[in-house]
């Protein structure tokens, strides 16, 4: 640790070695001259010009293009002062078999990402599986909370407070559940720190991601604990941070927020050989050293890398991105079965996806679920079975690149080599 402390001291004093102490006062302190408008907060498509008149510049047609320009008004209320759409390479995997409960079929997986060698990663490890008759993947539970937090005067009033709040559940949840047509408040658990009490509810949500919707029923759950408790409150909040709410949590780890979904797979040894050339004990090598890198790193979970899988699954098809955090949470299990062939597994706790709501109805979005014919109601259960099929999928495939060598040659060759051919075209 020192030496790591000496490296960092001597880094630092480099840099303040270029500025004086006066240069650096100048420089850090705070400055209200010339301070600029703010730019006007606008939610109406036609408002973007007047925005890049703001900005000082005319729109891109990279930016703000005849096809987004027609399209402005799809993206109300999904979007404040839009100024145009980003263009993100979209690409597809598979088709990939899905053999679940709810997910039945070959599916084209899109997949919107600007790293290269990850579509081809997914895909190489799409095509293994279909090969070897598909995945199987399964639901097992779904749930969704949100924490209000409740704040007293003592540790006597927030004991008083969880009594009544159990015996009152029933009428409570009468009352988050007329906010919505489509979620219900299922259960309700408390923690208790000193004189504050988390309330952890816990909602379905049908085919939505939901997260909207059980922040509305909670503030309605809250106004009518305000109105007719008769234990005094202090404060409270719709949300105590305690939900796990975009952020990786060993709670969320240890129970469901959103759906948690298994997948597997038996990959006979002679396909792996041909479609990853590797083999069953080299992959059982690798994935148990890097199991054991990732304890000594303190990660939550031991995975490859759900998150390249599942932000580039969520941008294609409107999830919430920032849902990543805690959906990317999981473990990743490799062994070699008493034939010699490989047995693969991983299980998310919590995939936040949703068919309807939210950015589901952009129309990129929403021809890349139609594309999988996972867009609508009745079809979010299926979208978290491919969920959990296709990190399956670049599992194995990220596992095999570096368990024989590969990994480095194909990123130099999907990325680098043409990348430094694009730049230095005239």
């Amino acid at each position: 640790m020192s030496g790591k402390r000496s490296l960092t001291q001597l880094h630092l004093r480099s840099l303040l070695a270029e500025q004086t102490i006066d240069q650096l006062d100048q420089r850090l302190a705070p400055s209200t001259e010339n301070l600029p408008r703010a730019f006007r907060p606008q939610s109406k498509p036609e408002r973007a010009e007047k925005l890049w008149d703001a900005i000082g510049t005319p729109p891109p047609d990279s930016l703000l293009d005849p096809w987004t320009r027609e399209h402005l008004s799809d993206f109300q209320g999904n979007i404040e002062n839009c100024i145009g759409s980003i263009k993100i390479p979209l690409g597809v995997a598979g088709p990939l078999r899905v053999n679940g409960l709810y997910a039945q079929g070959d599916y084209p997986v899109p997949l919107a990402t600007s790293e290269a060698a990850l579509v081809a990663s997914y895909h190489r490890g799409a095509t293994l599986l279909t090969a070897a008759g598909g995945c199987s993947a399964m639901l097992v539970y779904k749930s969704l909370n949100r924490a209000p937090a409740f704040c007293f005067n003592s540790i006597r009033e927030a004991g008083k407070f969880v009594a009544w709040v159990m015996e009152h559940f029933p009428e409570l949840q009468q009352i988050a559940d007329a906010t919505t047509r489509h979620g219900k408040l299922v259960d309700v658990g408390t923690t208790r720190e000193g004189n504050h009490v988390y309330l952890n509810l816990e909602f379905t949500t049908g085919d939505a991601s939901g997260q909207n919707m059980v922040t509305i029923a909670t503030e309605a759950f809250c106004a009518h604990v305000l109105e007719t408790c008769p234990v005094p409150i202090q404060q409270h909040y719709v949300e105590g941070n305690l939900s796990g709410d975009k952020k990786a949590s060993a709670q969320a780890f240890t129970s469901t927020r959103g759906r948690k979904v298994t997948a597997e797979a038996v990959i006979p040894a002679d396909l792996l050989k041909k479609y990853l050339h590797a083999t069953p004990r080299q992959m059982t090598d690798y994935w148990r050293v890097s199991a054991i890198g990732g304890v000594l790193s303190g990660t939550i979970g031991i995975q490859g890398h759900f998150a390249n899988g599942l932000t580039a699954l969520y941008l294609a098809t409107g999830q919430d991105a920032a849902c990543v955090a805690e959906s990317a949470m999981g473990v990743t299990r490799f062994e070699i079965t008493d034939s010699g062939d490989l047995y693969a597994a991983v299980t998310l706790p919590g995939i936040m996806v949703g068919t309807v709501g939210g950015g589901t109805g952009l129309p990129s979005q929403r021809a890349c679920l139609e594309m999988m014919d996972l867009y609508g109601p009745g079809k979010s259960n299926a979208l978290s079975e491919v969920c959990a099929a296709i990190l399956l999928a670049g599992e194995l495939s990220i596992i095999a690149a570096l368990a024989t060598g590969e990994f480095t040659r194909a990123h130099r060759k999907l990325a680098r080599e043409i990348q430094g051919a694009r730049a230095s075209r005239p």
